[in-house]
């Protein structure tokens, strides 16, 4: 079928739909089949998107399965007048997406120098990479514990995140390999939850400190951050001011920020 495509298709597979699930009125998750061909990092993201006439219609999407899983998985926000996600949030099981399967990005443990804490900080659907991150042996082998932080407006858009965390404890392999170094700090910034405010102003009134046992600390601690451009700066500026060098695949650091969004 590609071949039949214009050449502005050329070097892009074409995926069958395997699951798609639809968490609240604007998130979604799907499934798709994965080519035996592609490899990637625990954290990476790929373009994939829709065919439109001449032109395909490609966005950055990070992988939210792990490296070892047999299908992929997205997690998406629904934009009502998105290009992409306004039609891929209507996905059904046997539909086909676009991918170009040559996976990147600096949310991966290569762009980290080793530490002993491993500390994820998330809003919204930039908890996709992390649903890799926290699946993946590698990332328990490397550190002594890790802390995956989402923040939402709702609870509501808390359920990936508290699914992904449940589905870990309850699986027998993955839960042993964890082993009790996994914690997961779910915020909300609207709907009164038990636990309220945005991580940035935990880490600066000494809330984080308290829940976690330990500020920032550039010594032991190695942070990846994803959410919304104000999001990614906020935090930057906090670890830049606790003394952390950002780091990329080429010069490993003490914490990375992904740029790469949806719409």
């Amino acid at each position: 079928m590609l071949k039949e495509l214009p050449k502005a298709y050329r070097g892009l597979e074409l995926l069958n739909v395997t699951s798609v699930r639809h968490w609240t009125d604007k998130t979604f998750s799907f499934t798709t089949q994965r080519p035996d061909s592609l490899r990637f990092r625990s954290g990476e993201f790929a373009m994939i998107g829709l065919e439109n006439g001449e032109r395909p219609l490609l966005r950055a999407y990070s992988i939210a399965s792990p490296n070892w899983a047999e299908e992929l998985e997205f997690y998406s926000i629904k934009v009502p007048d998105g290009p992409l996600t306004s039609r891929l949030q209507h996905l059904k099981v046997g539909d086909e997406i676009l991918i170009r399967p040559k996976p990147v990005g600096t949310l991966v443990h290569d762009a980290l120098v080793p530490g002993k804490r491993l500390i994820l900080f998330s809003t919204g659907t930039g908890i996709a990479p992390f649903a890799s991150t926290i699946r993946d042996p590698e990332t328990y082998e490397k550190f002594d514990e890790v802390i995956l932080t989402q923040t939402c407006r709702e609870l509501k858009e808390l359920d990936y995140g508290k699914h992904l965390v449940a589905e870990i404890e309850s699986d027998e392999l993955l839960s042993e390999v964890v082993d009790g170094k996994l914690r997961y700090i779910a915020t909300t910034t609207r709907e009164e939850s038990e636990k309220m405010g945005r991580m940035t102003d935990w880490l600066r009134d000494g809330r984080f400190e308290a829940e976690t046992g330990k500020a920032l600390d550039p010594e032991t601690d190695r942070v990846m951050i994803c959410g919304s451009m104000e999001m990614l700066q906020e935090h930057k500026a906090i670890c830049e001011e606790v003394g952390m060098i950002e780091g990329s695949n080429s010069e490993p650091g003490q914490f990375v920020i992904e740029k790469a969004f949806v719409d």
